[in-house]
């Protein structure tokens, strides 16, 4: 073989070696990048009211934060008012709740920081369809009178949640101090409170949102006071404070509390039950 033409067969040679060893750590390489492990999601512990479940809003919020974020969001649905218990105990990161005036204590006593206002929706009273107290409007105070004098059935959630503080307060405003059979406690969250209000007939104050959610199943229930001044319900998030709670997973909090009012969350909050019901469930209510 003529030298020029070895030297050219050589040199062909040498470059399809290499490229053949480029493809192939150009394929490891990619290999590698397709099998490396995704870190472990870190786990938040998010303490809030059950109407945030109840509703559904968490189902849809939820799944955002935690791809966006690599979280894992465990979500302990109870009372306000036992979620701001597990917030004083630092047993939750971060909190979702409707009692402003016992949040403000909360962030009084350096339990909590960074509370910012999310949303709002508003209190109803629902009663029986033949509404035997004969309530309507917006006077709640007057309803409850009304209610208290012709001894109707009274549900009552009794479990220091934000609604049920609501409730006792408007009990307080109408100078009545509700007892008997007829004032009937649960115990249980708005749910499954509607629920037994609607199997006893009795009246009961929730949340509109998840009146909204579970309006099909209450086949005996309406509304019967709304609209009133006093029945706004708003929404606050805050972190727990990792300097009093030395075990708070403060970092992933924080990025809670930003991603509750970002704008894009705002829109989803804003949007959320409009097809289903014809109206949102909340409505963003951001500082």
């Amino acid at each position: 073989m003529p030298k020029n033409r070895y030297l050219s067969f050589l040199f062909a040679f040498m470059l399809l070696f290499l490229a053949a060893c480029g493809n192939t750590e150009t394929k490891d390489a990619a290999k590698d990048k397709e099998v490396a492990p995704k870190a472990e999601p870190t786990e938040l512990i998010l303490a809030t009211t059950t109407s945030t479940q109840d509703s559904g809003l968490l189902d849809v919020l939820l799944p955002i934060f935690e791809e966006e974020n690599n979280v894992k969001v465990k979500t302990i649905a109870v009372g306000t008012g036992q979620a701001l218990e597990m917030g004083t105990k630092g047993e939750a990161d971060v909190l979702l709740v409707h009692a402003p005036k016992s949040e403000e204590e909360i962030v009084a006593s350096g339990d909590a920081i960074n509370r910012k206002r999310v949303m709002y929706n508003d209190f109803v009273l629902v009663g029986p369809k033949d509404n035997p107290a004969d309530v309507s409007g917006e006077d709640i105070v007057a309803a409850f009178k009304k209610i208290s004098e012709v001894k109707a059935n009274f549900i009552t959630r009794g479990d220091d949640s934000g609604t049920h503080k609501k409730e006792l307060g408007i009990w307080t405003s109408a100078a009545i101090t509700p007892e008997g059979d007829t004032y009937i406690s649960t115990g249980q969250g708005m749910g499954a409170s509607l629920q037994i209000a609607n199997e006893k007939s009795g009246y009961i104050l929730t949340d509109r949102a998840t009146w909204l959610a579970q309006e099909k199943n209450l086949t005996n229930l309406q509304i019967v006071v709304e609209g009133g001044k006093d029945l706004m319900n708003i929404y606050h998030v805050m972190q727990v404070n990792s300097e009093k709670h030395d075990m708070v997973n403060s970092k992933d909090a924080e990025k809670f509390v930003e991603f509750m009012i970002n704008s894009k969350t705002q829109e989803e909050i804003e949007k959320f039950g409009k097809e289903e019901f014809g109206q949102s469930l909340f409505i963003s209510y951001t500082e």
